[in-house]
């Protein structure tokens, strides 16, 4: 039996393709099973082996992304974000739109970022990192403003070519986290990143200079074979507080999924050596417990978890320090501090300031570090950006400073850096504290007429009646005043031919403003018969195209204020009448007139106004106000004089 060639072919390849497909499956799954387990690095091989071969799905661009986003390379995410927003818009989650914008600030695509976050925003509404994104439009120039000048340095000869971060002040040392090689037989890797897992060092700290020492190892008996960090110290120095995993007595616990979660320890230094570190109550072996920070006092114990209750993927909490290893209840920051991003490595200055990093709010990509000033009752005043470049469009985090003389270091994973995390030192210099200045706005408008008052002045004044601040609006009849933030004023506007009129407000907050509008009621209290209501209204002149008769649009703003004064007084009877300069035919002027006169009457008919109380009657040249009769040379100020409109009242 002849067997046809083409179809035994078609019918291999399909064969064929179905077994590579099969192949792929087997593949992802694999790789899905570690990417669940943290092992980002051994799952990410995987996956770019997968999508050389040409395989394409959302779950392989999404896992792709973030198996770079969860190690901080930004720019390897953005690539396969924005394959996955490109290829498959409709399987594209909220979150992972905010982790495209995020990482399209590492590469300082901020038009491209703010384009995704604004898709970010409408796709979930009522998500604080969208609201803050909503209220801060312009938060890159907000963010280039700070109070401070940083100068700031890489401590080259203190980091390595591994992880260095999480530094803190102790004992005239810098004590930090490292996974750097240390030079022993055995090394364990963090699946997450590929690198040998934390332990303490240290680094004298030279008091004259600033220079950092011979890095050491230090506190032996707190390291472990897995992470260790975030270590904060009570102020004898006798009491130590850090980071671990979930690791004690030689066994590692692990949560319902297998992931061995993070704990806050606690150890107490007996002469030389420190205690066997003890675990803090709150720990629990289902959620991570990190990056503690004590208060000036060490009555308070900060720390960042995503235990429930919180909002995001990591929240800062606070517990008072009872004694004998005993707590008050973990209590959430709240959404001031708080966004549904990651909160993290929280840091109280001597001065009470809570410093902490977030990828939740406004700010140059990654990680950015802000300070929330604090009042004296402990409630948060606002919250900073600290701008660069102390920030960056990298991660950085875990802040620290002596604010009493101004030094300080922090971490980050930015370019042109030794390893993956370095510490940099920075020094500030002091800028003085500018007052408090916020925003009020508002348009000054006729009350009669609605339109804008070109010539109001405006002023806010204190209770007691002094003038603080005064200022002129604009053409529109626009104003802004900028007094102290948090304070009761009255807002008073005037202009000679109206009476004033007043508000009381409070002046918002620094960065927010507030709207008052005034209406000023004209000075016209009595109307006779014979004004001509175009002197009493300060009417512009109302002018025609040449060698016509229709309304034009600037006439008809003119005429608005006629209308409503007649709309106000319902028996006022009013006739217009208009005039020409001596120029042109005596005859024809008149017509022109007339027609003029009765067109700008018709209008006001036209809006309302009963035909009864209105009439039109033109004059051409038979009523100059000057010489410039016919013949006589004038100038074109002295014609403009006779040429004009009246709306002169004929009963009232």
């Amino acid at each position: 039996m002849q067997v046809n060639f083409k179809i035994l072919l078609i019918t291999l390849l399909i064969f064929s393709g179905l077994h590579t497909l099969s192949a792929q499956e087997k593949e992802l799954s694999k790789a899905d099973k570690k990417f669940e387990s943290y092992a980002f690095i051994d799952a990410q091989k995987i996956y770019l082996r997968l999508a050389g071969e040409g395989y394409e799905s959302p779950e392989l661009f999404q896992k792709l992304g973030d198996s770079y986003y969860f190690n901080a390379k930004y720019e390897e995410s953005a690539q396969w974000y924005g394959k996955l927003v490109s290829k498959f818009p409709e399987a594209v989650s909220p979150e992972h739109l905010f982790r495209y914008a995020q990482a399209l600030k590492a590469l300082q695509n901020y038009s491209k970022s703010d384009e995704i976050m604004e898709a970010f925003r409408i796709a979930k509404g009522g998500d604080s990192r969208a609201e803050l994104f909503e209220e801060e439009p312009d938060y890159l120039e907000d963010i280039s403003y700070s109070d401070s000048d940083y100068d700031v340095e890489n401590l080259r000869r203190t980091n390595s070519r591994y992880s260095d971060f999480g530094p803190m002040f102790y004992e005239n040392k810098l004590i930090f986290a490292s996974s750097r090689d240390t030079g022993t037989t055995k090394k364990y890797v963090h699946k997450w990143n590929n690198e040998p897992f934390l332990d303490f060092y240290q680094a004298p700290i030279d008091v004259e200079t600033g220079d950092l020492g011979t890095v050491e190892k230090f506190a032996e008996k707190l390291n472990t074979r897995y992470h260790e960090s975030s270590p904060t110290f009570t102020s004898d120095g006798r009491t130590i507080y850090f980071t671990r995993n979930n690791y004690a007595q030689g066994v590692k616990r692990t949560d319902k999924n297998g992931t061995i979660r993070l704990k806050v320890y606690r150890s107490e230094k007996r002469g030389d050596s420190w205690s066997d570190p003890v675990e803090l109550p709150f720990n629990s072996d289902n959620y991570s417990v990190s990056h503690p920070a004590l208060s000036p006092d060490n009555k308070k114990l900060y720390f960042a978890s995503d235990m429930p209750g919180t909002t995001g993927f990591s929240d800062l909490w606070v517990v008072d320090i009872l004694g004998d290893n005993n707590y008050s209840e973990p209590r959430n920051l709240g959404p001031k501090v708080n966004t549904e991003g990651r909160e993290n490595f929280p840091y109280i200055s001597k001065k009470g300031n809570l410093y902490f990093s977030s990828d939740g709010r406004p700010g140059l990509g990654g990680l950015d570090i802000y300070v929330a000033a604090t009042r004296k009752n402990g409630d948060i005043a606002y919250i900073i950006n600290l701008g660069k470049p102390i920030n960056s469009p990298q991660d950085d985090f875990a802040f620290i400073v002596d604010e009493f003389n101004n030094v300080g270091y922090f971490s980050t994973n930015r370019y042109f850096g030794m390893g993956g995390d370095d510490i940099f030192r920075f020094t500030r210099t002091i800028k003085p504290i500018p007052e408090c200045r916020t925003s009020i706005v508002g348009t000054i408008r006729d009350a009669q007429t609605l339109l804008p008052i070109p010539t109001a002045t405006v002023s806010a004044l204190d209770l007691d009646g002094n003038v603080l601040q005064t200022t002129e609006v604009d053409k529109n009849g626009k104003y802004e005043l900028n007094p102290l933030c948090n304070t009761e004023i009255l807002i008073r506007a005037e202009e000679p031919e109206y009476y004033s009129a007043e508000e009381l407000v409070t002046s918002p907050m620094e960065n927010k403003s507030i709207t008052v509008d005034l209406n000023l009621e004209p000075r016209i209290t009595r109307i006779n018969p014979g004004d001509d209501l175009a002197k009493l209204l300060k009417l512009n002149p109302i002018y025609f195209d040449f060698d016509r008769f229709n309304i034009r649009p600037d006439a008809a703003l003119e005429l608005v204020k006629v209308l409503a004064v007649m709309e106000s007084n319902p028996t006022l009877v009013v006739e217009v009448r208009a005039h020409t300069d001596s120029r042109g035919p005596d005859a024809y002027n008149l017509t022109l007139s007339d027609k003029r006169a009765k067109a700008t009457a018709n209008y006001i008919v036209s809006r309302g106004i009963d035909p009864s109380r209105i009439s039109g009657q033109g004059f051409g040249e038979t009523q100059l106000k000057n010489e410039c009769s016919n013949g006589v040379e004038c100038t074109e100020e002295e014609h403009q004089l006779n040429r004009r409109s009246e709306f002169i009242v004929i009963d009232y």
